[in-house]
């Protein structure tokens, strides 16, 4: 009707061809497989250590226990970091006590020499007199690898035949009750207050009368003397530590379940060399060998088929017996059984490549060099060792700086407002003035073993060209080499005039003894060669 009426009828539209837009952003294949069911939540870090803190130090505890590669890489890594202690460097504030140098450095030996004597000696700085501070520091790193926080207390004690009364008890960080309450500011057993600095922490201990006995300790004192020592790594918000061994937990327990199937896999293929392969009849095939009164017969006896087919091939084996013991000799077989000798196979050709991955991993994670954490320097050239120690000894200056640091420094607060307070160590303007001033009194630095070298002759070298260059001091020099400048120019001071005493010459030459052709005109290591192998 339309085109009677002269209307043309309008052509449906035609779908237009789709145009990809382009497109920029992170994670652009999220739909994909891989992302699409990788979907962890975003929380606080501190939300997300009180949820897995009680677990993850079960695990690791127990790891630690019975994994001997996680507990030599824990010895190794510890004596890394700690070796035979940190040693003190008092570094107060002179200008503001109106001290010159000469009374300042007069002060410092003091110091130093008092707190060598408190700290190597464990009836003085122990509750229990067990530690002395190099040990507890040991313990304190040893603690901060499984739990990922250190925790001590300080109190008072004086004993008969101790002078001091400032004592470090070292505790475990499970003695920390794990629960929060936001209206209180409590967070996995610390308060804080409205800033966020720890005022308390609720603790627990067993007592024989009630059990698990809760009490709140706070922090610090009225003047400022702490009383609780808690240091850990984190992030900001954070209020309690967490392992650093968390995150090769799964590692460390794929590797444990490949060495035990790999030794199973061995001992099962060594007990079983031999086997013999046979076509053994079922049930109802040995029934049909048999007739009904036969049958009847061998169920009132109460035998069963396979009695009767076990008994005739022991019937066989006897007059055909298998012996090996000597040579040449043929065995036979029962009709229908083939004899096959097997040869111990690995269960997988990659076993040595993946566990070498998988302790790499745990090194890594624990701050080690693979060589260092398994003993293993094959294939390692001298040239890599020295530069995989250069990067791993970063590692190390900052745990000594970020936690064994602080933990000694709050021990050494304490006992050194005891002294001044008895006045075995003079300070200008009394007890008062170091409340006031406790940061500036305090100031310290905490020095450990030094940084390996792969060539004395040449380190050595370098310290001479900066020193002769004026861009180095001697005590740079000597805090390279883990040394106590003013102790090393006392004992030189000493030796010179035992020279003098006994009219032996001086055996120091301020030139240099070391021709610089000497260094010049060595070889270069390179990679690959003989020479470079530390195990050559």
């Amino acid at each position: 009707m339309g085109n009677a009426l002269g209307i043309v009828p309008t052509p449906a539209p035609t779908s237009l061809p789709t145009v990809i837009q382009p497109r920029a952003g992170y994670m652009r294949d999220g739909r994909g497989t891989v992302f699409s069911r990788w979907l962890p939540a975003l929380r606080s870090s501190r939300d997300d250590v009180a949820a897995a803190w009680s677990a993850a130090a079960a695990r690791t505890v127990e790891l630690w226990q019975n994994n001997g590669w996680i507990s030599g890489m824990v010895d190794q890594a510890t004596a890394n970091t700690v070796g035979g202690g940190l040693r003190l460097r008092a570094m107060p504030e002179n200008d503001l006590f109106g001290m010159d140098e000469k009374a300042a450095q007069q002060w410092r030996k003091l110091v130093e020499a008092k707190w060598e004597l408190y700290s190597n000696t464990p009836a003085e700085c122990d509750i229990e007199g067990k530690l002395t501070i190099p040990q507890m520091t040991d313990a304190a790193f040893r603690q901060w690898i499984v739990f990922g926080e250190i925790l001590a207390e300080i109190t008072w004690r004086i004993r008969q035949g101790s002078q001091t009364g400032t004592k470090v008890r070292m505790l475990s960080p499970t003695r920390i009750v794990n629960k929060s309450d936001p209206f209180s500011r409590l967070h996995s057993g610390v308060r804080v207050d409205a800033d966020g600095m720890p005022i308390s922490y609720v603790v627990q201990k067993d007592n024989p009368l009630i059990g698990i006995e809760e009490f709140e300790v706070r922090a610090r004192d009225g003047y400022g003397r702490p009383k609780v020592i808690h240091v850990f790594m984190g992030l900001p918000g954070q209020t309690r530590g967490i392992g650093i061994l968390v995150p090769i937990l799964k590692v460390a327990k794929q590797f444990d379940q490949l060495a035990d199937a790999t030794l199973l896999a061995s001992i099962i293929q060594t007990v079983f060399a031999a086997s013999i392969e046979s076509e053994a009849p079922t049930t109802e095939a040995l029934r049909g060998l048999l007739n009904p009164r036969e049958e009847a017969l061998l169920m009132a006896q109460g035998s069963s088929q396979f009695d009767i087919f076990m008994a005739a091939k022991e019937g066989w084996g006897e007059g055909h017996p298998i012996d090996v013991g000597f040579a040449g000799r043929i065995a036979h077989m029962f009709p229908g059984e083939k004899l096959n000798f097997h040869s111990p196979e690995q269960p997988a050709t990659a076993y040595k490549e993946f566990s070498l991955h998988l302790l790499r991993e745990m090194a890594r994670c624990l701050g080690l060099t693979y060589e260092s954490a398994t003993g293993d320097y094959e294939g390692a050239t001298y040239s890599s060792v020295r530069m995989a120690v250069n990067e791993i000894f970063a590692i190390t200056k900052a745990r000594r700086k970020f936690l064994l640091s602080p933990f000694l420094q709050q021990i050494y607060e304490a006992w050194l407002e005891e002294k001044i307070e008895a006045g075995e160590i003079p300070f200008p303007g009394g007890i008062d003035n170091f409340i006031a001033n406790r940061a500036a009194a305090c100031r310290a630095r905490w020095s450990g073993d030094p940084k390996p070298v792969a060539d004395d002759l040449k380190s050595a070298k370098t310290h001479e060209l900066y020193r002769n260059m004026g861009i180095m001091a001697d005590q740079t020099i000597a805090d390279d080499l883990g040394l106590d400048i003013e102790d090393e120019y006392a004992q030189r001071a000493r030796e010179k005039e035992m020279r003098e005493e006994y009219g032996l010459p001086d055996n120091f030459y301020p030139q240099s003894l070391i021709a610089s052709d000497q260094i010049e005109n060595q070889p270069d290591e390179k990679e690959g060669d003989d020479g470079d192998n530390p195990n050559a």
